[in-house]
């Protein structure tokens, strides 16, 4: 590994962190910049290294987040316990099939995603949460799908999850983002106990990236906390927006 490889690898960790930090999505740049800085290394391998300085980005996020944001644990537990199972599974599945299939149907999900969130100006300002009961159930159900979408493809994750808190729970962005980012904490470490178990990992790689993953996370939530809903909302847009040229690219051009 060449230093100028592990420049652009660090570079494209920061910046997913920032990206995380405030509405989700930071694979989008992290995981296509190590297929391309990495050609000749397996995919698992690389897929297995990025969920490291995820995790470590997120868990900033989520620290700085808490201390600003009440985090409604018993509710937010359930749904990462779910989640947690799924990933794991997910992890799995992808060591044995493509993700071909799946990849024209987020397409057509994020579009219509992308198209909402535009639309409805005054989505994710307010917070109206639903009971706990009804909030748990519908949860769980939203974190075993995206989950598995996570240990599986994984790109926009975060993304959903902000989406499923505000659309399904009734939270804001503001609370969207940071109980997001628990649950992502649950879908990440699954998929390093997994990637690890199966050799996947390459330290060396993630170790520097994490530092640099946590330094954009850290970054990214100060601004988003600083700025509130009405920036995190236009973020957003922009991240779903991204994820949706990935995903046209990778369908029609690969």
């Amino acid at each position: 590994m060449e230093w100028t490889q592990l420049l652009i690898a660090c570079a494209a960790a920061f910046s997913a962190g920032f990206i995380d930090a405030v509405v989700g999505g930071g694979g989008l740049v992290q995981t296509p910049a190590l297929l391309v800085t990495f050609p000749n290394w397996p995919v698992a391998s690389i897929l297995g290294t990025v969920k490291i300085p995820s995790f470590c980005g997120t868990a900033v996020s989520a620290w700085q987040y808490q201390k600003r944001i009440q985090i409604q644990w018993k509710l937010v537990g359930g749904i990462a316990l779910a989640a947690f199972a799924a990933a794991m599974f997910g992890s799995y599945m992808v060591s044995i099939l493509e993700n071909k299939v799946l990849k024209p149907i987020i397409l057509v999900v994020l579009i219509i995603v992308a198209l909402y969130t535009y639309t409805k100006k005054n989505l994710g300002h307010q917070h109206d949460a639903l009971p706990y009961g009804e909030a748990l159930w519908k949860g769980i159900i939203a974190g075993l799908l995206i989950g598995f979408y996570d240990g599986f493809i994984g790109p926009g994750t975060g993304s959903f999850l902000v989406l499923v808190f505000i659309t399904v729970i009734g939270f804001d962005f503001m609370h969207a983002s940071a109980h997001a980012k628990v649950v992502n904490l649950a879908t990440n470490f699954a998929s390093i106990l997994y990637f690890s178990a199966t050799g996947h990992i390459i330290y060396q790689l993630a170790i520097p990236m994490a530092v640099c993953n946590m330094a954009g996370g850290y970054a990214g939530t100060h601004l988003a906390l600083a700025k509130g809903n009405k920036f995190i909302r236009a973020f957003f847009l922009v991240v779903v927006a991204g994820t949706i040229l990935r995903f046209a690219y990778d369908i029609f051009f690969k």
